[in-house]
């Protein structure tokens, strides 16, 4: 997709089309393959930051430092729906965290591009780094202070509680819900499956390269309860149409038979979450929900890691959200292990002295 043939993104943000470099580098990254939806939040980051350089009166391809750091200004003072008082980077008003982190990305790699050019010597935006210790040495920090925050998850009381209302929901959301927590799916893999990519007689699925965040395939199974719910969707699915394909349906008169999109799972769950009174709830918690439920489980940590298609466990950690009252039983079990090793010494001792003075 070049970006000549997505005027889209034009339409979208006449900007890119003021600044040939930026729409050049544009091009690059999708001429490169990258995901549609990536290709739009680089848009979007990129797009925004033109315009801040626009109101300054400074041509982005001589930018300082300082005009970076006033873009990120503009990012954390922005106006949200959260509140009104800033307090601090995520605080509850401007943009979150990890989104001024998303919108940094596209501008550092604008930057990089620009170096690579011949046309500056050096990035504005700069990235965090670790090096040797010594008389320069240590962590060097990134533009933004990246936070890193544990995922929500539903207790045991908001899981039922949502399962309440999605129990009066169409097969298909059912199916849907099922298969995004036994798998671990994510939003994108979710509504991207296809009848093609279903083994029901080993049940398990295919999650096609293409459809993955890091383009990496992997085979997951699913539980026998789902199974035969998704038997039942697949039944339903038939009268809608019998052309093999897109998995997930749309039902309403306007787009019937056509794949659903993102949105409007996004929409549906939205929807049960609210009925539920679980605003927090989103279309990747069962994500969230699985991998701890494994971890709870004692899988070792890099099966979940396999399982959640991550490359690296690192990665993983981010999702494991054990309880409080997880680490407590640990610790609990832990000290009692300890506080019987140390009476079995402490007996142990008291009994030498004894059997001495026997002798």
């Amino acid at each position: 997709m070049g970006l000549d043939s997505g005027a889209g993104l034009v339409d979208q943000w006449p900007v890119l089309g003021r600044h040939v470099r930026a729409a050049e580098w544009l091009r690059v990254w999708a001429d490169l393959g990258r995901a549609p939806r990536t290709i739009d939040a680089y848009a979007r980051g990129l797009a925004e930051y033109l315009l801040v350089c626009e109101r300054v009166g400074v041509d982005p391809v001589v930018a300082s430092r300082a005009h970076v750091a006033a873009f990120v200004r503009e990012l954390t003072e922005r106006p949200s729906h959260r509140g009104v008082n800033v307090v601090s980077i995520d605080s509850g008003s401007g943009l979150a965290n990890a989104t001024i982190q998303q919108r940094i990305v596209p501008v550092r790699l604008f930057y990089d591009f620009l170096i690579e050019e011949g046309l500056r010597e050096s990035n504005p935006v700069g990235r965090g780094r670790y090096t040797p210790r010594g008389r320069r040495g240590g962590q060097q920090r990134g533009l933004v202070p990246r936070m890193t925050k544990l995922p929500w998850i539903p207790t045991e009381q908001q899981w039922l509680a949502l399962l309440e209302v999605a129990a009066g929901e169409p097969v298909r959301n059912r199916v849907m819900l099922a298969l995004a927590y036994d798998a671990a799916l994510r939003r994108e893999e979710l509504c991207s499956l296809r009848t093609e990519d279903l083994d029901p007689g080993r049940r398990t699925l295919r999650v096609r390269a293409e459809v993955t965040k890091n383009r990496m395939e992997r085979v997951v199974p699913y539980s026998a309860p789902t199974g035969v719910l998704l038997s039942e969707y697949l039944a339903h699915r038939a009268m809608i149409s019998r052309a093999r394909g897109p998995l997930f349906l749309s039902e309403s008169r306007r787009n019937r038979a056509q794949p659903l999109t993102l949105w409007t799972w996004s929409k549906v769950v939205r929807r049960i979450a609210l009925a539920a009174d679980l605003p927090r709830f989103s279309t990747h918690t069962t994500r969230h929900l699985c991998l701890t439920d494994l971890a709870r489980m004692g899988w070792e940590l890099h099966a979940i890691a396999r399982f959640a298609g991550h490359r690296s466990t690192e990665s993983t950690l981010t999702y494991i959200h054990l309880s409080g009252r997880d680490l407590a039983d640990k610790l609990a079990m832990g000290m009692d292990q300890i506080h019987a090793w140390r009476v079995e010494m402490l007996a142990r001792v008291s009994e030498q002295p004894t059997q001495t003075a026997a002798r």
